[in-house]
């Protein structure tokens, strides 16, 4: 078919026309149709979603925007949101569709149709408390907007949240968890929660003499009377304000009676029953300082939060100090909550009982508090740890109540160092070491329990290659078997015993007691060593057999050594926890020693007790039979020089062995050596078979 261009022409015209109103006539556009309800609605919940409060303020009515601006409107949400870390935020039209609409949103409505449209509407996010959800009724209202009709949002308060009126806030809580406790094997406690009251001061009730009330409370309190002006000028404090100042004792509370503007609130604190007798096994904790908010920011911690400083507490922070949960809810203008939005419950830190017997435990530190020195207490078929002790000590509740700096500068500055935590230091274990070397010679074959080995004199010296270096020994028995050996615990003999070993087997089978390993319990302690780095010669070797050279071991290690006697040559697994795991380990080392070995080291050691003639005699309990060894290990930078002397005991009653002790004190010299020890001991073991 052929069309000519004019027809072409013609076509276009026409189609041109086919869409102007009137035809030929009336070349006029269809007009826009008129913005609706739904439009109105539809743009102010999408910009809601946006969070474009510009947008939504915009598609309020004239009357909604009279009461606020822009700014304090976008404020408000902003403030609100931002408040409750608002995330991921759904805002969805649900209206029901009118009957006859296709559509699930308001119809249309024409001009000459109604001029209020309701809608429902639902919202949800995510808040620091955990979704928020609800739903909502709001009204578009066609109204005169500058010089035209149209449709806008009849805002109010609700439309935030449905519960809040003009005035209201949201205001988001911190509810406090509460930090794990720990108690001892019968439940009673070691680091547990407590209240004490805390004075403080309103100041605008101090009366006519301020000066003289606030002297007074620094004078109670020991602290400075510049301490209490700081608290007082903070930025916060106001007239009538309760100024937290500091802690003090229930019987201490008659002493402010009258005393113008001071009172008292009860306080959360952290309790240490036992005070300075499990200061270093329980540590205590205090306000985070802001080198530790800068390193732990990222696992919660903020300003005023309280963490585990040493010990325990510190050991266990993260299981102990539990996550706190926090409350969105909405106040009224008077700070009455009137409804709760999201709430996420506080989760109690992990509280630990261990295995320790507060009462052992108090019982050692009376014996041992007047001195340098450390102790450590096991029940050695189980390898649960009774007690752990340090002393000098300190008081952990001081911290907890607030230390002056008077009592910080008093410790700290001690030259006796109670800070200083010896158990979980490593120390020359002396002749208590004696143990490990005859087992591993009875094992080896190169120790001859009753062989009478013939050493003169109270030195002893290999051959010229040792040059004027000589092992000496205190008591000059002649001949000498490993009994005897024991009883008067002969350096000599000991170190030839190391030396027939040779330092390859000897080092070889000091590894079989876990020397040079981390003792496996949560505290943790310095590893024990045979030497800095490998035995080097003879000399070092013979010294190491009597437990000089380099040999470090804690009070601890001593302890888990000895428990091989008592379980057959095996050392137990260590405990300090008190845990159904059914994987756990039974022991730490099988086959320590033999049993043959265990057993007759077990003897020789009850008689090196029970023999008058012995060293460790002053732990002899009559109807008892205690199995025990002493040990003086001399602290010096070379030989024929006056050094320190460290004194220890290290035993169990054989007849009953379910509590082994070693103990060593600081500085025994002049006072008796080791046997300064034994009466210390034997009465521990005393008050402990009481009871």
């Amino acid at each position: 078919m052929i069309i000519r261009k004019g027809a072409i022409a013609a076509l276009l015209v026409l189609t041109v026309l086919s869409g102007c109103k009137g035809g030929a006539n009336n070349l006029t556009p269809e007009p826009t149709p008129e913005p609706t309800a739904e439009d109105a609605i539809k743009v102010y919940l999408k910009d809601w979603q946006q969070l474009d409060y510009a947008g939504m303020y915009a598609m309020l009515t004239p009357d909604a925007r009279s009461k606020q601006t822009a700014e304090q409107f976008a404020e408000r949400y902003g403030k609100i949101y931002e408040g409750i870390k608002a995330a991921k935020l759904e805002v969805e039209n649900i209206s029901p569709a009118p009957a006859g609409s296709p559509s699930g949103s308001p119809a249309s409505t024409a001009s000459s149709g109604p001029v209020v449209q309701k809608f429902q509407y639902a919202v949800q996010m995510e808040t620091v408390a955990g979704p928020v959800t609800f739903k909502h009724e709001g009204t578009a209202r066609k109204t005169l907007d500058g010089e035209e009709e149209k449709w806008r949002i009849d805002w109010d308060s609700s439309m935030i949240f449905p519960e809040m009126k003009d005035g209201d806030k949201v205001r988001v809580q911190t509810l406090a968890s509460e930090r794990g406790e720990i108690v001892d094997r019968t439940g009673e406690g070691l680091a547990v929660n407590g209240t004490a009251p805390q004075l403080g001061i309103i100041p605008g009730q101090l009366g006519d003499d301020p000066a003289a009330v606030k002297a007074k409370v620094a004078a109670k309190l020991g602290i400075a009377v510049t301490d209490i002006d700081r608290k007082l000028g903070a930025s916060w404090v106001k007239p009538g304000l309760f100024v937290p100042i500091g802690i003090v004792d229930e019987s201490e509370l008659d002493a402010f009676d009258g005393v113008p503007g001071v009172a008292f609130q009860q306080k959360k604190l952290r309790e240490y029953p036992l005070g300075a007798a499990a200061a270093h096994l329980t540590g205590y904790v205090g306000e985070i300082n802001a080198e530790q908010l800068e390193r732990l920011k990222d696992k919660g911690y903020k300003t005023g939060d309280v963490i585990g400083k040493a010990g325990l507490e510190q050991v266990l922070e993260d299981k102990l100090r539990g996550t706190d949960g926090v409350v969105v809810a909405i106040e009224d203008a008077g700070g009455q909550r009137k409804a709760v939005l999201a709430e996420k419950p506080a989760e109690p830190g992990t509280s630990f009982q261990l295995t320790v017997d507060a009462g052992l435990q108090k019982t050692i530190y009376e014996e041992i508090k007047a001195d340098a020195s450390s102790a450590a207490a096991i029940e050695p078929r189980t390898g649960e740890v009774l007690a752990l002790l340090s002393s000098p000590s300190y008081d952990p509740n001081a911290f907890a109540r607030g230390l002056s700096a008077k009592q910080y500068a008093a410790w700290n500055d001690d030259p006796r160092h109670p800070f200083l935590n010896r158990f979980s230091k490593g120390y020359a274990p002396g002749s208590s070491f004696k143990l490990v070397t005859a087992a591993i010679g009875l094992d080896a074959g190169t120790l001859d329990p009753d062989k009478a080995v013939e050493i003169s004199g109270l030195k002893w010296t290999k051959d010229g290659s040792w040059g004027s270096y000589y092992v000496k020994r205190v008591h000059a028995v002649n001949p000498v078997d490993l009994s005897k050996a024991l009883t008067y615990s002969d350096n000599i003999y000991f170190a030839q015993a190391a030396l027939a070993l040779g330092k390859d087997k000897f080092a070889e089978d000091v590894a079989k007691f876990g020397i040079g390993e981390a003792i496996p319990i949560v505290y943790p302690l310095a590893k024990s060593q045979l030497s800095n780095k490998g035995l080097k010669n003879e000399i070092q070797l013979a010294d190491s057999g009597y437990g000089q050279g380099e040999v470090t071991m804690t009070s601890l290690h001593v302890a888990l050594a000895f428990s091989a006697i008592v379980n057959g040559g095996n050392i137990a697994y260590p405990r300090l926890t008190l845990e159904d795991d059914p994987d756990s380990p039974q022991l730490w080392k099988a086959a320590a020693m033999t049993p043959e070995s265990a057993e007759l080291l077990k003897k020789d050691l009850v008689q090196a007790v029970a023999s008058p003639e012995g060293v460790g005699h002053g732990a002899y309990i009559q109807g008892a039979a205690i199995a025990g060894k002493t040990g003086t290990a001399e602290l010096k930078a070379t030989k024929g020089v006056k050094g320190e002397e460290n004194g220890w005991f290290v035993g169990f009653d054989a007849n009953d062995p379910k509590l082994l002790l070693a103990v060593m004190v600081e500085d025994v010299d002049g006072r008796g050596g080791s046997t300064y020890v034994t009466p210390k001991v034997k009465r521990i073991f005393q008050q402990a078979m009481k009871g």
